[in-house]
């Protein structure tokens, strides 16, 4: 498959070049959040169901995640730029089709699924082509910290997306805040065209990935799996996503059943996550993280994954509620950016495209199952049970009490309680909390 045309090597590069595409990914951000918040109160409206927000979340997020290794071997034999490039212009487009269906009238559920799962397809290129060009613009010791910062603009777009579109979308509807996501799209491709990223050195690794496409979106299955402390590494992430992704997906329309459709409330709880997350990405900027990558991802599973969902099905106002958003996404700048670190320290950088889609497959596999999974258990198993006549109230009414999303908090619990069962087999896993001593680096490896 032939790569796009090479654009001009000129522009910014380090860190001043990592930092204009940061600030281009955060306003997209901010436009994307705004139009997801936006999409969720329209599709709750028309339908009503937990089942109708998990589908739409499905059919976005499993394009990313089935394509990764195609995408991964893409990002690496072309230009990184290019990439990044072409996933945010396929989004925009997407955000356009809607865009005119809403204008127009004609915008249905059905074509949220359409247009996320165009849009997925497009994004699986980006997360293997920005992680491998930031390994390549910064110094070694910066990877925690712009990990950090990656993280930062998704925590501070989180707590902006929901409080602008709840304040405008009674305003400007669901099409004006499109126009506004189409006009961040354009402002983050348009900041790519100032920055240089420089081409990978060669290693044996590299080498050894290269061939036909098939071969390629394969090697990074073999690389992992030749290094099985990075393997069991990713499999805490495959267990806790698999859990996560069933309180990220319920989180919405549990807080919309509980408070009568209140989006203020809602709206409340979005920016709690999003300062959790922008409190914890300062702290590991200006941190850079513990020296030993390991703890700070299975202590932020500890905290962030358990504990946090426990907080949030257990309680039944909004105080509990910031709290548990504040405790769940205050540690996920720890884990992601401690993991990363991890990563970019043990993988050549010229098969990190392959190797970091593939360890992304790895992670997230079992998210979009999540997604279809979530929604009918908690439409058609656990809020029936909760209702003040339900089977199970008797036994946790007492817990989440009962009535209209009690069952969705109940579930939130039981998902607390299994990741905090996760973490700790992690801990007692010789081969993950050793991965740092038992993979060498990428660069002692060269220069032995």
């Amino acid at each position: 498959m032939g790569a796009p045309t090479a654009l001009p090597r000129s522009g910014l590069t380090g860190m001043r070049a990592f930092t204009l595409i940061w600030i281009g990914q955060f306003v997209s951000l901010v436009g994307t959040g705004m139009s997801g918040f936006a999409m969720s109160l329209w599709a709750w409206e028309l339908t009503g169901q937990a089942t109708a927000l998990a589908l739409v979340a499905f059919f976005r997020f499993a394009p990313v995640v089935l394509l990764s290794p195609v995408a991964g071997a893409l990002a690496d034999r072309w230009d990184r730029r290019i990439v990044m490039m072409l996933s945010d212009v396929a989004a925009g487009l997407a955000t356009v089709v809607l865009f005119l269906l809403s204008l127009s009238g004609n915008l249905e559920i059905w074509h949220l699924y359409v247009a996320g799962a165009f849009t997925g397809a497009f994004e699986s290129f980006q997360f293997p082509a920005y992680s491998a060009a930031i390994t390549m613009m910064v110094d070694k010791k910066q990877y925690a910290r712009t990990s950090a910062m990656m993280g930062l603009a998704d925590a501070a777009s989180a707590i902006v997306a929901p409080i602008m579109a709840a304040a405008l979308y009674a305003f400007l509807r669901l099409e004006g805040i499109l126009l506004i996501d189409i006009v961040t799209f354009v402002f983050a491709v348009s900041v790519l065209l100032f920055v240089h990223i420089p081409a990978p050195r060669k290693s044996h690794e590299g080498a050894e990935s290269r061939g036909s496409l098939l071969r390629e979106s394969g090697y990074g299955f073999v690389y992992i799996w030749r290094r099985r402390p990075l393997l069991g590494l990713q499999l805490v992430f495959f267990g806790g996503n698999l859990l996560f992704t069933v309180v990220t997906v319920l989180l919405t329309p549990m807080i919309l059943a509980r408070t009568g459709n209140d989006e203020l409330q809602l709206a409340s709880v979005n920016a709690a996550m999003g300062i959790g997350g922008v409190l914890g990405g300062l702290i590991v900027s200006a941190w850079g993280g513990p020296q030993r990558r390991v703890h700070g991802v299975l202590s932020g599973f500890l905290f962030g994954g358990s504990i946090g969902p426990i907080i949030l099905g257990l309680s039944q106002t909004l105080p509990g509620w910031i709290i548990g958003a504040l405790c769940m996404m205050g540690f996920g700048p720890l884990i992601n950016a401690s993991n990363q670190s991890i990563w970019q320290s043990k993988v050549p950088p010229d098969v990190q495209g392959k190797v970091f889609a593939v360890r992304r497959l790895i992670a997230q596999i079992t998210a979009p199952l999540s997604m279809l999974l979530a929604g009918p258990l908690a439409d058609l198993v656990f809020e029936p049970a909760m209702q003040p006549d339900g089977a199970l109230v008797p036994i946790f009414g007492g817990l989440v009490g009962s009535g209209p999303g009690a069952g969705m908090g109940l579930l939130f619990v039981l998902v607390g309680l299994l990741s905090l069962a996760m973490t700790l087999v992690a801990y007692l896993t010789p081969m993950v909390r050793q991965v740092e001593d038992r993979i060498a680096d990428f660069d002692a490896a060269a220069d032995a």
